[in-house]
């Protein structure tokens, strides 16, 4: 039994060893705007109003880091980091809620359609998102996905430009209650999901 696990690991080290090795590594801050984040119905719980409530739009900032495959492709980790506010009402003439920060941790993949230098790309994600409004109310973590389509221009071997849009879907679940302190929660939102775009662009450092 232990000859098999020595075995076992010798082989999977033996296999791995030429992967990392001709794996290449990669690193890509950005920043960009958010925008289009969708309004949810809700009642506010101290007075019982019906009203609606969204994420303000405003720029933001990150970082992805991975490795490209032999697709052509990649898979990373993507970090976004959004300083805004929370509103309610309409559209026109909201009201501020709270500051809030909005945050993006996911893990994704992307498949590149390279056409010289330019390198076209469709990408899919998953993890979580974080809300953290300001003052005493509790932050809020729920499970997300991503997706988006976006270009790539190689400058050379190891320095790119790239563009891309982003869709991502924060499931909040229905009839749930959010932003709570000590003794009650702000809002309980009838909604299943949150949507937000993201447009974004930078450069990508690759070794």
């Amino acid at each position: 039994m232990k000859m098999r696990l020595v075995f076992t690991t010798g082989i999977l080290s033996l296999l791995s060893a030429p992967l990392m090795a001709n794996s290449e590594l990669f690193v890509a801050p950005f920043t960009g705007y958010s925008f289009a984040a969708s309004d949810l119905d809700a009642t506010q719980s101290n007075s019982e109003q019906n009203t609606s409530v969204k994420i303000g739009e405003s720029g933001h900032y990150g970082l992805i880091m991975g490795m490209k495959t032999k697709d052509p492709g990649d898979i990373y980790l993507l970090y976004s980091h959004q300083s805004t506010d929370m509103r309610a009402g309409g559209s026109f003439t909201p009201d501020t809620l709270a500051d809030l920060n909005v945050d993006y941790l996911h893990v994704g993949g992307s498949l590149y359609f390279p056409n010289g230098a330019l390198r076209p790309y469709v990408t899919a994600s998953v993890g979580l998102t974080q809300m953290r409004p300001s003052g005493e109310y509790s932050n809020e973590s729920r499970f997300s996905m991503g997706f988006g389509a976006g270009v790539e221009y190689q400058l050379n071997k190891r320095f790119s430009l790239f563009a891309d849009a982003r869709g991502y879907a924060t499931f909040v679940s229905s009839d749930n209650a959010l932003f709570c302190d000590a003794s009650q929660c702000i809002w309980n939102i009838r909604a299943d999901i949150m949507w937000q775009g993201q447009v974004n662009a930078g450069i990508k450092l690759s070794f």
